[in-house]
């Protein structure tokens, strides 16, 4: 089997500040984002990103845009055709221009700032991305999401909603694990205002201050929750909940920060879980031959946790079956993973 097909694979979160800085950009609908660099540095994301979106269902090509720079541009700069494709791409009335630089030009010293502040009839926001230079994968995500916030409007005070913030846009399982977060905010009579960022538009972002909490895919985020805490005043939850402990203490600690009685949405999420492991009795006493390298990975106590309950045996002597790359979300990610599993103990 291809290791690329599989849901464990970490292949799509590796790279530079680039690729994480587009898995961001990607997300905004009427976005355009210009790649000023070699179009090879373009290249390879707009097949990468194009791939991602079809398995999605979302066949589109990405809207993605290089400078294309040539060696005379690397050796007398490429500020000229930084702000031609600028104009070009201003032409057709995207609701954004997002701008990334490269290794090449960071290296060559162009001066992308001053050439975006020009007027192009559109709004055209730079991100310091850098390519490898700048970091890797998740330094680009990290630096996308902080710029974006930066771009958001001020607020005289917070709304109902609840805004979700850093996705993972490239994962297996995105909008399953989006659903599971909602679901779970939905017990305490909460909804998701704004998907920060995922399916938005650009004047969309601007209402990224408007939630009353902030849920951020991953610890990692952190510097974002903070950023956003210290202008708005908006608390923030530093993950989705992983596995079913972790749902749970989802549901209380949702129930803290906004003053909300959580304990019959618990009990009812609790009732949930026991009947689901009810419904793969049929696994007990199965044994799996689990990849040791993911398995002893910290981020898989929960799996672990729901193998003690089923009582599933590990055979070490084999490596034949992989974690998720992404720790199982909530309840339902708990529930897909034995799915799978249970095909593999029957095949």
């Amino acid at each position: 089997m291809n290791s690329k097909t599989l849901h464990s694979s970490s292949q799509r979160y590796e790279g530079c500040t680039l690729t994480g800085a587009l898995s961001i950009t990607a997300g905004v609908e009427d976005a355009v984002t210009v790649v000023h660099g070699p179009e090879g540095c373009a290249h390879h994301n707009v097949s990468l990103l194009h791939a991602v979106m079809a398995e999605q269902g979302r066949p589109a090509v990405p809207r993605i845009v290089p400078t294309g720079l040539s060696e005379q541009g690397v050796i007398f700069g490429g500020e000229e055709d930084l702000a031609a494709t600028l104009r070009a791409v201003a032409d057709k009335r995207p609701g954004v221009i997002f701008v990334l630089t490269t290794c090449i030009t960071e290296t060559i010293g162009d001066d992308a700032a001053s050439v975006c502040s020009e007027d192009y009839g559109v709004p055209v926001v730079l991100l310091p991305t850098a390519g490898f230079l700048g970091g890797c994968f998740s330094d680009g995500l990290n630096a996308a999401l902080t710029a974006m916030a930066g771009l958001a409007d001020p607020v005289e005070e917070a709304g109902e909603t609840v805004t979700v913030i850093g996705e993972k846009n490239l994962e297996y399982e995105v909008e399953e694990n989006f659903t599971e977060v909602e679901r779970l905010l939905a017990s305490l009579g909460l909804e998701v205002g704004l998907r920060f960022v995922r399916d938005v538009r650009y004047a969309d972002l601007k209402q990224v201050g408007a939630g009353r909490l902030n849920i951020l895919r991953e610890p990692s985020l952190a510097p974002v929750g903070e950023m956003l805490k210290e202008r708005f005043g908006t608390p923030y939850i530093s993950s989705f909940p992983i596995g079913l402990e972790g749902s749970t203490a989802f549901l209380e600690e949702v129930g803290v920060l906004l003053d909300l009685r959580a304990e019959e949405a618990v009990r009812q999420e609790e009732e949930r879980q026991r009947a689901m492991l009810a419904s793969f009795a049929d696994l007990r006493g199965s044994v799996f031959s689990l990849d040791p390298m993911t398995f002893r990975a910290l981020e898989c106590t929960p799996v672990r946790r729901v193998m003690e309950a089923l009582d599933l045996q590990v055979d070490s002597d084999d490596a034949g079956v992989s974690l998720p790359y992404s720790p199982p979300v909530g309840t339902a990610g708990i529930r897909r993973l034995l799915h799978r599993w249970r095909r593999r103990v029957r095949a």
